[in-house]
């Protein structure tokens, strides 16, 4: 159920605003990309509450009742994009660019939350680079080893532990919006990299803000306890010892960019807190409402297939299928999520138990909607559709 809150926490990020509730989601499972072997397993799977607070000092967003104790980071955690042409196209990309802004040749690289190290293969090959991973869902399988000498991956979560690993560039890709203490992280990390002022630091997340302003709420998931608007992120950073150099969204506005490094100076003139906390502040007073109208769209939506007994299926078997149908509460009228992920063939969704299928089994389901999670790979679903001679009418989520 959609409410408002007026609960109050201290705030992770600036560490010293407050987290003020404006929306209280409900229950959502704990994790939305495990393997999960049966329906029964998924629909049992443990829960946590979303309640979203947001700190008017630094425009930070996030979970103030999450409960990290829930989480189960291990090698069932499955959140690869690699079978996408699209992904693997902008992660080429975003690699290629770094290196050549950087001058990543022949450095030493660290990624924290490197998934099974397909970044990391990037950029060794691109720079002639040596380079470390940290994930703790690194599984180490034969297919997944990293394919040179140039990459090595530590199946565990990076601390302090690990702080005698040098680096000239460390990148954090979607991880830090898993990290309930976000400050204590970015503290963390300048320590480490004190010696080394040169060192160049580049953190991805979710784009909040995009989130607050299409009501995107199959982008809010219990793993993601923090919501990075530009401000949150800069101040977060600036306040931890970092000189940030540069930020900007990529991937249609979905994904939030930081560069920054350890020297002493004021951060260029072109990075400024876009958009303005004012601005943030603005789109967090219209969210709740904009939210109860949006899930009351999409059941009238769904009412209206169910009517006219059309079927329908998800295309993305991951974290948006499960935040998209557990906040909706539909079950059985979607019977299939489709990924070209077959890792996740056969396995079941969060909550609401939907079975993940290849593209293939709709040549026999034969859909009339197919509901796409992410609008960007639209382009790909109707390549793969008309080879399959599926013919249906695509829904894109913002």
């Amino acid at each position: 159920m959609i409410q408002q809150t007026s609960v109050k926490t201290p705030c992770p990020n600036c560490l010293t605003g407050q987290l003020q509730g404006f929306a209280q989601l409900g229950k959502s499972p704990a994790h939305s990309v495990l393997l999960l072997d049966s329906r029964q397993a998924a629909l049992d799977y443990p829960q946590g509450q979303i309640e979203l607070g947001f700190c008017a000092r630094c425009s930070f967003i996030g979970n103030t009742v999450f409960e990290p104790s829930l989480h189960e980071y291990s090698a069932a955690y499955e959140a690869t994009q690699a079978y996408s042409e699209t992904f693997n196209a902008f992660h080429r990309g975003l690699a290629e660019r770094l290196v050549r802004q950087h001058d990543l040749h022949g450095k030493r690289i660290i990624e924290i939350g490197c998934g099974q190290g397909e970044f990391l293969e990037l950029l060794g090959q691109l720079g002639n680079n040596q380079c470390l991973g940290f994930d703790p869902a690194y599984r180490g399988e034969a297919e997944a080893e990293p394919a040179s000498s140039q990459v090595a991956v530590v199946p565990d979560f990076y601390g302090q532990q690990y702080a005698q690993h040098q680096a000239d560039f460390v990148c954090c890709k979607m991880t830090l919006e898993h990290l309930h203490e976000p400050a204590r992280f970015a503290r963390s990390l300048q320590a480490s990299l004190q010696h080394q002022p040169e060192a160049v630091l580049f953190i991805q997340v979710p784009n909040a803000t995009r989130v607050l302003r299409e009501t995107a709420f199959w982008d809010v998931y219990y793993e993601h306890c923090c919501y990075f608007t530009a401000p949150s992120l800069i101040q977060l950073f600036a306040e931890a010892g970092f000189r940030v150099l540069r930020v900007e969204t990529d991937y249609n506005g979905q994904y939030l960019m930081l560069e920054a490094d350890g020297r002493v100076g004021e951060m260029p003139a072109g990075v400024a807190p876009w958009p303005s906390g004012d601005e943030v502040s603005r789109l967090v007073d219209a969210f709740s409402d904009a939210l109860v109208s949006q899930v009351a769209e999409w059941h009238a939506r769904l009412a209206e297939l169910r009517r006219h007994n059309r079927r329908v299926v998800l295309w993305g078997g991951g974290s948006k299928a499960v935040a998209f149908l557990n906040t909706l509460g539909v079950c059985e009228q979607i019977p299939y999520a489709v990924d070209i992920n077959p890792r996740k063939h056969g396995c079941y969704l969060a909550g609401t138990g939907q079975e993940v299928v290849a593209p293939e089994r709709l040549q026999a389901y034969r859909p009339d909607v197919v509901i796409v999670m992410n609008a960007i790979y639209t382009g790909e679903i109707e390549r793969d559709l008309e080879r399959l001679g599926v013919k249906a009418e695509l829904w894109p989520l913002r």
